[in-house]
């Protein structure tokens, strides 16, 4: 199988539930299929760089998965026939995809950092403190 990524833009009128559901429909088409969806990002509604089916914005989702060649065919034939979907591009993953790292704060970083904002806070009040003194003065 070969990793894909997949971008496509959803019109800006499909918002809420019928976004997700439109999400939800191409993840299932690849995941009948027999392909492995990855990881699936919804970009939010951003302004498009041009007009495109008379639309200036759209929702962007990124969709990465493993699949077979003969799937993307399927794919993004339906896509084509969604009026939904204002835009879309597939691509080859040469390398594959790596999930990014999922970064998790342990209890003594958290203490860490509020022992350090609590030592750069007293640092700062005793110079605001001669400040002030010598202004009144």
């Amino acid at each position: 199988m070969r990793t894909y990524e997949t971008i496509f833009i959803v019109h800006p009128d499909v918002v809420g539930d019928d976004q997700v559901a439109i999400v939800d429909k191409y993840k299932q088409i690849l995941v009948d299929q027999g392909s492995e969806v990855l990881n699936v990002d919804v970009w939010g509604t951003r302004t498009l760089a041009y007009t495109v089916k008379k639309q200036t914005k759209g929702c962007y989702v990124l969709v990465v998965f493993d699949a077979e060649p003969t799937v993307i065919t399927e794919f993004e034939r339906r896509m084509r026939i969604d009026e939904m979907v204002i835009k879309f591009q597939t691509v080859h993953l040469e390398k594959g995809y790596e999930a990014p790292p999922v970064i998790e704060k342990t209890e003594e970083a958290d203490v860490a950092e509020s022992t350090e904002s609590t030592e750069e806070a007293t640092e700062k009040a005793p110079e605001q403190t001669t400040e002030k003194a010598s202004e009144q003065a």
